[in-house]
């Protein structure tokens, strides 16, 4: 039982011996450029529904218009 606690203990210092004789070295920053983005977009909704419009009324106008049967 003492030579295990002897270990551990043991472990454990030598743990907090290498831990302390870390260093971290932190490089330069280097910065971050961030360009303008250009998006285009195509939107025919104006004109679709213009079109859906124009033939609305052309639709309307030939179901008034009945075919004369003989």
């Amino acid at each position: 039982m003492a030579k295990t606690m002897i270990f551990i203990l043991l472990a454990a210092w030598l743990t907090s011996i290498a831990g302390c004789q870390t260093q971290h070295k932190v490089e330069s920053v280097h910065r971050i450029e961030v360009a303008p983005m250009h998006i285009t977009i195509d939107v025919n909704i104006k004109v679709d529904k213009a079109l859906d419009d124009f033939f609305k009324d052309i639709d309307k106008a030939e179901e008034k218009i009945q075919p004369s049967t003989p």
